[in-house]
């Protein structure tokens, strides 16, 4: 067991985030505000001296990672197992104009971990296809306060954390949503593999 404390930062405020609509798997862009929330927030992610900063491939994210990879003097590594959840028919259009086509599927998908948009994927898919990301971690650093950043997306890390601290399934919904640019941190101790909650929602971002 080498990683001891993981980080998981959400991009900055994207175009899609400010017209409201889901974005999954779609491309979006940074916004100024975007741009200035990553570059606001990248000195308090160098102070933590991470080992490892890795990014999902989407723009949104690797764009942030960028702005972070300066700070911290690190190469930004890309992993497509962290990007956001597949929102299938979802994906570009807004929660009303979800919540016409699709009565009630929204309280539905936000309530059941398990249950996947029309054409898309499940939060437990997303934690099963990202969490070996994390464990595969332990092969790759070493020393005793091995930190690693990840760049991605507020339902991934929702999901993923409710995945590493090992919460019931049931459960999942009651870690709630997190900020642009702000972070969640676990860590664990050197005698326990067991993932402690040491921070959610952190940070300067909105």
């Amino acid at each position: 067991m080498s990683l001891r404390k993981l980080v998981l930062l959400r991009h900055g405020q994207t175009d899609y985030n400010v017209a409201g609509r889901m974005q999954g798997h779609l491309e979006s862009r940074l916004t100024e505000s975007g741009r200035a929330q990553a570059a606001a927030v990248a000195p308090e992610i160098a102070r933590m001296t991470p080992d490892l900063l890795i990014s999902s491939d989407l723009q949104r994210a690797t764009h942030t990672a960028d702005i972070i990879g300066a700070a911290t003097g690190l190469p930004v590594k890309l992993d497509p197992r962290l990007r956001e959840t597949h929102l299938g028919d979802w994906q570009g259009q807004t929660l009303a104009e979800i919540e016409q086509k699709w009565p009630g599927a929204i309280v539905h998908w936000r309530a059941d971990p398990e249950w996947a948009p029309p054409g898309g994927e499940s939060r437990v898919e997303v934690v099963r296809r990202s969490r070996p990301v994390v464990e595969e971690l332990d092969d790759e650093l070493s020393g005793p306060n091995a930190t690693a950043v990840l760049v991605a997306h507020g339902g991934m890390i929702a999901g993923l954390v409710s995945g590493l601290l090992a919460l019931p399934i049931a459960s999942w919904p009651a870690i709630g949503g997190i900020g642009n640019c702000r972070w969640a941190a676990l860590a664990r101790r050197e005698d326990h593999p067991r993932w402690r909650l040491i921070g959610f929602n952190v940070g300067t971002g909105t």
